[in-house]
């Protein structure tokens, strides 16, 4: 069976030219970067020239990019940094954001007893932005504002910039999880208001375990994991080499084939919203599926019934690859908390489509007919 694969948000298959780029770094190039004899020197300026490219394409200043295991680690290095060293006593999140933030946010409140506000999110699945100036205006102390650039399981879309401009005037941290946005979208970090962003480069065809922190030069913060004296002083640990160089590769290619990719990938979502729309009665999307909305991700609405209740399973076993939500509990009976917080209605099952380069028509003709049979 040729299994169709629509869970790139979750994580996408490593191009090509990014594992041409790496070999050399698993074989000839193998040395400890910490090293000082000439196999570790090769191995530091392959990290070196990797953090340049990120910089470059980012506009940030290579100082200001740090390289981490994932989008998660960054959250967690971040969220934390800006309680214990940045003097931030007041955390405002939303209810939607990827659990790597609301794990953090929750312990920090329970375990150090810091305040915890939780902005409100519209219908369509954007923050009210109104609400966050309350909470910056009625909060005494120093806040740290953690919101995503783009949802991981709807795709809505924040208006960064406003937000950052908003925690300029209330002195507030800002840190964005843009894993979603990395390698998707064109970033101007020297030109737009926010003090931490983060990245994973299996979102778009990189390797898996490697992502990057980037630090405002403005914010100086202690190490979150503790040893050697690599990336700077700011993160122990022998460097991820090979994975390092597959990010730089990886996020050179999206940027190089951007205005192109995601053309492309937007017209496949649309295509499917407007064929599920066409040939499924009762169906609706969550989210902001035809405003700010990420390009990538399409989430659907299905009635409930004996049949939809097993939507995942029976794709799966007809060889098609779609989540729940978010691949983190795509497994799990909870179902989705971001699903929950937008729409509770009991007799809807949502299931996440998300597209890359790799997919086409045929295949979205292919699901849509299976869905018919299914649903």
């Amino acid at each position: 069976m040729k299994r169709i694969y629509f869970d790139n948000a979750a994580t996408t298959p490593l191009d090509k030219a990014v594992l041409d780029a790496m070999l050399p770094y698993m074989t000839d190039h193998f040395g400890n970067p910490s090293s000082i004899y000439s196999y570790g020197r090769e191995s530091r300026l392959g990290i070196e020239n990797a953090r340049k490219t990120v910089a470059k394409i980012l506009n940030a200043h290579p100082g200001e990019i740090f390289f981490t295991s994932g989008g998660t680690e960054s959250s967690n290095t971040a969220i934390n940094a800006a309680i214990r060293d940045l003097g931030c006593r007041h955390i405002i999140t939303s209810e939607i954001e990827h659990h790597a933030t609301l794990h953090s946010v929750e312990q920090l409140h329970s375990g150090q007893n810091i305040a915890l506000s939780y902005v409100n999110v519209l219908p369509n699945g954007h923050i009210d932005m109104e609400h966050l100036r309350a909470l910056l205006a009625g909060s005494s102390k120093r806040s740290l504002v953690t919101l995503m650039h783009a949802n991981n399981e709807i795709g809505n879309l924040l208006d960064i910039h406003a937000v950052g401009k908003l925690c300029q005037e209330f002195d507030a941290i800002f840190h964005s999880d843009t894993v979603q946005t990395v390698g998707h979208y064109p970033f101007d970090l020297r030109n737009t208001p926010v003090h931490f962003i983060n990245g994973a480069g299996h979102k778009f065809h990189g390797p898996k375990g490697v992502g990057i922190l980037y630090i405002n030069e403005n914010v100086k913060i202690t190490p979150f994991i503790q040893g050697g004296a690599q990336e700077r002083n700011m993160r122990a640990g022998t460097e991820n080499l090979y994975g390092i160089i597959g990010f730089a590769k990886a996020l050179e290619l999206a940027t190089a084939h951007y205005e192109e990719h995601s053309k492309y990938i937007n017209d496949l979502r649309m295509y499917m919203a407007e064929q599920l729309q066409q040939h499924i009665p009762g169906i609706g999307f969550n989210g902001d599926l035809y405003g700010r909305s990420l390009y990538t991700v399409l989430n659907v609405s299905f009635p409930k019934s004996e049949k939809s209740e097993m939507i995942l399973f029976n794709l799966d076993i007809n060889g098609i690859c779609a989540s729940g939500g978010s691949a983190c509990t795509s497994g799990a009976d909870a179902g989705s908390h971001v699903i929950r917080a937008l729409n509770s209605n009991p007799n809807q099952i949502s299931v996440r489509f998300s597209f890359s380069k790799d997919n086409t028509k045929e295949e979205i003709d292919q699901v849509v007919d299976k869905l018919k049979e299914l649903v």
